[in-house]
């Protein structure tokens, strides 16, 4: 913050001196002074007065922050076909959008899908602190509820067998032998082509993102839920986090 001052000062200074040169065209090249340049590095003092102003607001964010909303006793990391971060965040995600489905949509979500490029780090075994999700999950991303036919949803499933990426799932089993779709299902059940879907994922994703171009056949729907937060609200909820470790994505022969 302090460089911030600093740079703006000099910003200020220069075009101040650029008016000056401009308007007074009888300035002597004689009058022209060198100035040492300045180096804007961490060696710079900090600016004492400002530091005072945001010291209360640093601690109060700093406790709030550190505050403990969960425990876990294994490591939550995102490797894997079937991480257990991953696997988590997704069934977060499906709860999340489920329940407001049913509340404002008289709906049921009937699976939910994130991308493990979203999930930037890993919680470790212990406490889980406030931080550790706006460090998993530092993006501004919105829960948004595709629906699509059960027929479009062979985009998805085709998706997942040509790229055989991690990208956690709830309520969906994909199944590829080297390379080549064998088994889809959801809720454990085959898909009907005719019967609308439900499908539960991130502003990003439904907006095409990660090539993920199948949710441009559905109808996208806003809930105004914040990912983030939804997390931040189920840790809250479990005082012990018990992630399922369950075989979602099976790429079998994957190279």
């Amino acid at each position: 913050m302090k460089n911030k001052f600093i740079l703006l000062g000099i910003a200020l200074a220069t075009l101040s001196g650029c008016k000056t040169a401009s308007s007074a065209s009888s300035i002597q090249l004689s009058e022209v002074k060198i100035q040492k340049n300045i180096s804007i590095n961490n060696e710079l003092k900090n600016d004492e007065e400002f530091a005072k102003i945001i010291e209360p607001y640093k601690l109060k964010l700093d406790k709030e922050m550190n505050q403990k909303i969960s425990h876990t006793n294994v490591d939550l990391t995102k490797q894997g076909d079937n991480s257990n971060l991953g696997n988590l965040l997704a069934d977060y995600t499906f709860d999340g959008a489920d329940e407001w489905a049913k509340k404002n949509l008289q709906k049921n979500v009937d699976a939910a899908l994130i991308n493990i490029g979203g999930i930037r780090t890993t919680i470790g075994k212990g406490d889980i602190l406030l931080k550790s999700v706006f460090e998993v999950m530092p993006f501004e991303n919105e829960v948004i509820i595709v629906k699509m036919k059960g027929s479009d949803l062979q985009g998805l499933f085709d998706y997942y067998a040509k790229t055989q990426v991690n990208n956690p799932v709830s309520h969906l089993y994909i199944e590829t032998n080297n390379g080549q779709l064998t088994k889809s299902l959801i809720n454990g059940k085959t898909v009907n082509p005719t019967q609308d879907y439900y499908i539960a994922t991130s502003d990003y994703l439904a907006l095409g993102g990660d090539n993920m171009k199948f949710f441009s056949k559905g109808e996208s729907i806003p809930t105004g839920i914040k990912l983030r937060d939804l997390f931040i609200d189920y840790f809250k909820k479990s005082p012990e986090v018990v992630p399922n470790t369950d075989v979602r994505l099976n790429f079998i022969g994957k190279k």
